[in-house]
């Protein structure tokens, strides 16, 4: 419901188009959601929003269970609606996670779903698809605890068979992972399955050109942590030379000429590579309950 708004003081990015609403000009912003917008953008709203009382917002940070839906599976919708949007019309996008978004953009929006709560406004009307895959990456990171880190980090990425050897033995590994999932909070745990299938998608889609190990580049970080809680920027660009050999592997359509990956990768990258080496119906078996929370509302 777009009420007209004050003249805009400093540049925001209009919520439906992108483009900057300058300084002086009139704009219209949602009562609801606060979606700031031009005034020939109204028509072009997706409909309208659904009002949550304030004390429903979700908290600005915390860890992942203070977003998560009170039935299983405990994934959060901010992350269901991301998701979807991302599958439902960015399967053909190059660079698919890589891209980044308008920073603007991205802030504008998780600040408007994680103020929404439960309900979230529609992220059909964000044109740029990377800025919604933005969205998802800029709410992980924000989290108090990474995904599959926290205190469990360093067990995880140090001891963890197979992951600093350069002949790494693939089943002592496998092993070591699923127990390291089952033992993630269960709110961690499903998401983690959630993203884990997503993700899969997304590397088998020949238009994206993001395979297993660029996609690992992305989200190790993010998902993952560093073996330390408080890690030193030192102490982060020292994973790297800490890695095995990488596999040679064709282009990757993203870099310059003829790519090879030939930097290895850090030791949270590694970890989500070998975590999208697990079989997609161990990940299936822990959202096969309450289905009907994996629909963006």
């Amino acid at each position: 419901d777009p009420v007209p708004s004050p003249q805009v003081i400093r540049p925001e990015p209009c919520g439906i188009c992108g483009s900057r609403i300058r300084f002086g000009k009139a704009a219209l912003k949602c009562r609801q959601c606060q979606l700031l917008l031009h005034p020939k953008c109204r028509e072009q709203c997706s409909g309208p929003c659904v009002p949550q009382p304030r004390h429903h917002a979700w908290p600005r940070e915390g860890v992942l269970a203070d977003f998560a839906p009170p039935t299983l599976p405990l994934v959060p919708t901010l992350v269901v609606q991301c998701v979807t949007e991302v599958e439902t019309r960015g399967l053909t996008e190059t660079g698919l996670y890589r891209v980044p978004g308008a920073e603007q953009l991205v802030r504008e929006w998780k600040r408007r779903l994680l103020w929404a709560g439960g309900a979230l406004p529609a992220l059909g009307s964000v044109a740029d698809i990377h800025v919604v895959c933005g969205v998802l990456k800029d709410f992980l990171r924000g989290l108090k605890e990474p995904l599959v880190g926290g205190e469990g980090a360093a067990s995880l990425l140090i001891p963890l068979p197979g992951a600093t050897t350069d002949i790494p033995d693939d089943t002592a590994c496998g092993t070591a992972l699923r127990h390291v999932v089952n033992k993630l909070p269960p709110a961690n745990r499903d998401t983690l399955a959630f993203l884990m299938l997503h993700l899969l998608k997304v590397s088998r889609s020949p238009d994206c050109k993001m395979d297993v190990l660029n996609l690992s580049r992305v989200f190790g970080p993010t998902l993952v942590g560093h073996a330390s809680a408080n890690p030193t920027p030192l102490a982060i660009m020292e994973d790297t030379p800490r890695q095995s050999k990488v596999r040679q592997s064709p282009g990757c359509g993203l870099c310059p000429g003829h790519c090879w990956h030939p930097h290895s990768p850090s030791l949270p990258a590694q970890v989500v590579a070998r975590l999208l080496s697990l079989p997609p119906d161990f990940w299936r078996g822990f959202l096969v309950t309450e289905q009907e929370n994996l629909v963006p509302m």
